[in-house]
């Protein structure tokens, strides 16, 4: 697929995204929340990556909130310049502020966790799929920091936005779970 049709499939997403009641966005952030927070591997995992949410995307402040709360240790991504992303602990959401993408990130001086001490990072996108893949906002960040990484990844989206099969690049790295207000579809076991 070439980038004009996956910027092309973006702007479709982006409308039916806008369109969605605020209604459906709250049961569905309730339902989401609901299925992260009692999943076996958000509950086993110490060290947690996730984003902080922003518009109409599925919320994570309260999902990060409860893993605080957990004891566990939770990171959010900081993004720099070139492409590249580091993940940074946070004690408290209000350690968040916009960052050159004008999403809540922590401060460049926040502790930095290496990808391989994480044991579950919950990976933003516009969308999934049934196999995990996922259509990104295009940047790249995420493509580049899960390469070869042994965290078990996550992703979240809307029942009405999961699509039955998104177009795939070779390097493309699906999530091994994807959980909609509705489901929870294991990808691989792992």
């Amino acid at each position: 697929m070439s980038k004009e049709q996956k910027n092309e499939l973006r702007k479709i997403l982006g409308e039916e995204i806008a369109a969605l009641p605020d209604d459906y966005i709250a049961a569905s952030d309730e339902g989401i929340f609901n299925r992260v927070i009692s999943f076996r591997k958000f509950l086993s995992a110490r060290n947690i990556m996730i984003y902080y949410s922003v518009k109409k995307e599925p919320a994570t402040q309260k999902i990060a909130q409860t893993a605080l709360s957990l004891g566990k240790t939770v990171a959010f991504p900081l993004c720099y310049k070139g492409g590249l992303m580091q993940a940074h602990v946070v004690s408290s959401l209000s350690e968040l502020e916009p960052s050159m993408l004008g999403i809540p990130a922590p401060h460049d001086d926040a502790p930095v966790l290496s990808s391989e001490e994480f044991d579950l990072i919950i990976v933003p996108a516009l969308t999934y799929d049934s196999k995990g893949f996922r259509l990104g906002y295009g940047g790249g960040y995420y493509d580049r920091y899960l390469r070869a990484i042994p965290a078990f990844t996550l992703g979240i989206t809307r029942e009405r936005l999961l699509r039955d099969e998104l177009p795939v690049e070779p390097h493309d790295i699906p999530v091994k779970c994807v959980i909609t207000e509705l489901r929870t579809e294991a990808v691989f076991d792992s």
